[in-house]
């Protein structure tokens, strides 16, 4: 009987004391101060972070999108690179794969050299930017990894990019 005597006394006393603060929720239900920061705070990674590759993914712009049969970068595709390079230049910790994408019209292996130019394009942009070389790598998929599956051009036009992929830590 002892036992369940302080058993008793014990859930009695963690009652109490959960009770001591009152302000601890705010009026939805969520704790206060939640966060570390306040409703304000930057969740590290997420798209709200400046220095996260989702941030860049999403407010930079991680593609730029090409003319049928042109590998030669748009005044709006340039912007876009002008944005990259500066979050590059931010944030040094980061390297880059230009991927070169084409349309599934034409052979395989002139969508493949279609596709280089391209992140080439993209490459040597980066670096008029003042980005260091050794950060950049490119590689070409041609027509074999398109966003989008049908023979329309609005098909077509989405599959005709360049993607900047962000990894951290450098170029093996």
């Amino acid at each position: 009987m002892r036992h369940l005597t302080k058993a008793a006394l014990l859930v009695a006393l963690m009652a109490a004391t959960a009770c001591t603060n009152p302000g601890r929720f705010n009026g939805d239900g969520t704790m206060a101060g939640a966060g570390a920061g306040g409703q304000d705070a930057v969740v590290p990674g997420s798209a709200d972070d400046p220095t996260s590759v989702a941030y860049f993914n999403q407010t930079v712009g991680d593609r730029v999108l090409f003319a049928v049969d042109q590998s030669t970068l748009s005044d709006e595709a340039r912007t876009t690179l002008a944005a990259q390079a500066q979050w590059l230049i931010d944030n040094r910790d980061y390297v880059a794969i230009i991927e070169g994408h084409a349309d599934e019209q034409g052979t395989r292996e002139y969508n493949l050299a279609l596709g280089a130019r391209r992140a080439a394009a993209v490459q040597e942009y980066l670096i008029s930017q003042g980005i260091t070389p050794t950060r950049l790598k490119t590689l070409t998929y041609g027509k074999e990894r398109p966003l989008e599956i049908c023979s329309a051009e609005a098909c077509y036009a989405k599959n005709r990019r360049a993607v900047t992929v962000l990894a951290a830590g450098g170029m093996s």
